[in-house]
């Protein structure tokens, strides 16, 4: 998460034209119509919230204006789907700012940074999984929860690091060819997290998980195309 003060105007206007007409759309996307006639998917939405809020309260605040907390967006993103997990991640942002615990200019750059990023990312990767039209329920797991991600908090991390470069406002540590080592002590700790969400949700409750087909991972595996003899 980056401190307003950290990057420039032009930095802080383009991150609220990603953003903004990104969670317009996704407003206009999200199942409003089941939300409000579906109590268990009102329960897991604020649930959601309120588990992503607590989440980005437990972070490290850096005297520069950098602040460190986990993403969790993967498992939120497998469970609700995109338009509201982004519309999710929205209000546990507008919990922070309403706390002081973010700045409300830099809420475009750390919206599209900490929510658009790992939803796009994940929904590719379910995607790209869903193509592949898998049996084994672990390649959904790895796949979509452990990969995604990891790779949405290596993505994170250089995109952060690259806008931070460029607007010159944060002196960046002369040892930065050294920061290739420590990125696993932030990625797999973000992997771990919502790998093991993802593999709770689908041995305890697949049922939650709106982009988990329950009937190809969890059909009797006599229940195959080939024929047996």
């Amino acid at each position: 998460m980056i401190g307003a003060e950290l990057l420039s105007p032009q930095s802080l206007t383009v991150g609220w034209l990603i953003y903004a007409p990104v969670v317009i759309w996704a407003v206009c996307r999200a199942p409003w119509v089941e939300l409000f006639s579906d109590s268990r998917r009102q329960h897991l939405l604020f649930g959601t919230v309120f588990a992503l809020f607590m989440l980005w309260l437990v972070r490290r605040d850096f005297d520069t204006g950098v602040s460190y907390h986990f993403i969790g967006m993967t498992a939120v993103t497998l469970l609700l789907d995109w338009p509201l997990a982004i519309v999710g991640g929205l209000v546990a942002q507008a919990g922070l700012v309403l706390l002081g615990r973010q700045d409300m200019a830099a809420m475009g750059v750390n919206g599209a940074l900490l929510i658009l990023l790992p939803v796009l990312v994940t929904e590719c990767c379910a995607i790209l999984v869903e193509r592949a039209q898998p049996r084994n329920p672990f390649v959904y797991i790895f796949c979509s929860g452990f990969f995604a991600a990891a790779l949405s908090a290596l993505l994170c991390l250089i995109l952060a690091l690259t806008l931070l470069w460029y607007d010159e406002r944060f002196a960046m540590p002369y040892w930065l060819e050294d920061f290739v080592g420590y990125l696993w002590l932030l990625i797999f700790p973000e992997a771990f997290i919502n790998g093991m969400v993802v593999s709770a949700l689908v041995v305890f409750c697949p049922e939650w998980l709106e982009t988990f087909n329950r009937t190809r991972y969890l059909s009797a595996p006599w229940k195959d195309d080939d024929p047996k003899s």
